[in-house]
């Protein structure tokens, strides 16, 4: 994807030719049902794509359509954004709307998002170019590495003769021969000395009522050069640890922080992505005193950043213009009209996402990339065990999964997990030691299970 304002941006392969239904094709293979959702969200994205092909001028004004979901916990509104940023390559950051609190009561600074937003997209920027650079950082590493394995000749004495090509071409097969002998791990058992840089000044962090955060304020900036940064000492260390200590010193030199950090910045503004759960706790208008004076502060505190403000970080000023909002909440008691209007308007687009059946439980088991049950038969083949799962038994698991959620609280998809676990607790348990390593499940197996345990009401609210 290639994304507007500035140019220099560079393209994530083919995701802009991408259609919106290829988008929700995408997300089908890690998401079973939800198409309403998987639809707006794809819209949104693609219409990312069109705005970076207007002229400037009009790509600043078209603002991203923010999106409302609504649905109860575990039924994938969290995944299908999450997997829309992977899909785009863009920062994404998750955060509770209840842990923000307004100015003069305890929480955290709601800016705070736009901060960590950034350090995400600072880390995803400098693991791109990591990649790019590993093979000259690892072969540069290699090369420090001989030279410690094998110092180079002391200078001959005045008078004495040169060293002659042979004894070169000698000290050259040496150094090669070591070479093979790193790449094989032969020498990781010897030790080297190696020059650590010790770390120059500590971390100055400062506490507030508005939580931890970093100064912004680099001390180092105000000493004079070379007063800090420059001392290193000497250690001893393996080869192959000595190896990597290397690598990350060649890394470290090959990779310009401030392109990153430029590049990182112009990313969070142009296709950050965050998310904002839990946003019907927040939902509430001042009555004059208690819970519903703070709500409303926070819905008023979040306006500006959704609205399009500019944030001072330790990377300089960001704009959250073209930022994607995607909000979520259960909004059983709470409705979005609760909002204040001001944030209503600001999340044009709303989904409503349905409870999950048992037909979308047998599928969320067998049919995502990284299904469940894909999951644990990875899992235990590890042990040499072969795990296999009859059609009946799958039906069996989503059924008790779906009486569970209506006998108990409705947490969705997130059930299975806790049924599957205990499904197969015994067998994870016993693994290393069966004899027969061929185990198949069916619905017998998972009755006698789960049956009991099911019937009990009281102690499937513990157990399951």
């Amino acid at each position: 994807m290639v994304f507007y304002l500035p140019e220099t941006l560079e393209t994530a392969g083919a995701l802009d030719e991408m259609t919106p239904r290829q988008i929700v094709s995408e997300l089908d293979k890690h998401v079973i049902g939800q198409h309403d959702a998987k639809r707006s969200v794809a819209i949104a994205l693609r219409n990312r794509m069109r705005r970076q092909k207007l002229s400037q001028e009009l790509a600043e004004e078209i603002l991203p359509k923010n999106i409302i979901m609504i649905g109860p916990t575990g039924v994938g509104k969290t995944e299908i954004a999450r997997r829309l940023a992977r899909l785009a390559n863009s920062p994404f950051l998750k955060v509770e709307a209840s842990r923000f609190t307004e100015v003069g009561y305890v929480g955290r600074d709601v800016e705070s998002m736009v901060r960590d937003l950034v350090e995400i997209s600072i880390d995803m920027v400098r693991e791109e170019k990591l990649e790019e650079v590993s093979e000259k950082a690892e072969q540069n590493a290699e090369d420090r590495l001989l030279d410690l394995l094998l110092p180079p000749q002391p200078t001959p004495a005045r008078g004495a003769s040169e060293d002659s090509p042979a004894s070169t071409e000698a000290l050259q097969r040496t150094r090669e021969k070591l070479r093979a002998q790193i790449r094989e791990g032969k020498l990781n058992e010897r030790t080297v000395e190696v020059d650590v840089r010790e770390r120059s000044f500590p971390a100055f962090e400062i506490v507030s009522s508005q939580g931890v955060e970093e100064m912004d304020i680099n001390i180092k900036d105000m000493l004079p050069p070379g007063l800090f940064g420059q001392r290193s000492k000497k250690r001893r260390m393996k080869v192959n640890e000595a190896m990597e200590y290397l690598i990350q010193e060649e890394e470290n030199k090959l990779i310009d922080m401030e392109q990153v950090t430029r590049t990182a910045v112009e990313r969070a503004e142009q296709a950050g992505i965050i998310f904002i759960d839990e946003l019907d706790k927040i939902a509430g208008r001042e009555r004059g005193h208690g819970p519903d004076v703070s709500r409303e502060g926070v819905q008023r505190d979040i306006l500006p950043i959704v609205e399009g403000t500019t944030v001072n970080t330790r990377y300089g000023m960001v704009r959250t213009d073209h930022v994607l909002f995607i909000a979520a909440g259960a909004f059983h008691v709470a409705k979005p009209a609760d909002l204040i209007p001001e944030l209503q308007g600001r999340f044009p687009i709303r989904v409503e996402l349905r409870s999950l059946t048992v037909e979308d439980f047998i599928r969320i088991l067998r049919e995502p990339k990284s299904a469940l049950v894909k999951q644990y038969t990875a899992l235990l083949e590890t042990e040499g065990i072969k795990l296999t799962f009859s059609d009946d038994a799958l039906e069996a698991v989503a059924q008790f999964a779906a009486r569970v959620n209506e006998q108990t609280e409705n947490i969705g998809a997130r059930r299975l997990h806790t049924i599957m676990e205990k499904l197969l607790e015994e067998i994870s348990f016993e693994g290393p030691d069966l004899k027969k390593k061929i185990v198949h499940i069916d619905a017998a197996y998972v009755e006698k299970q789960l049956a009991e345990i099911v019937k009990d009401q009281d102690l499937s609210r513990y157990i399951l």
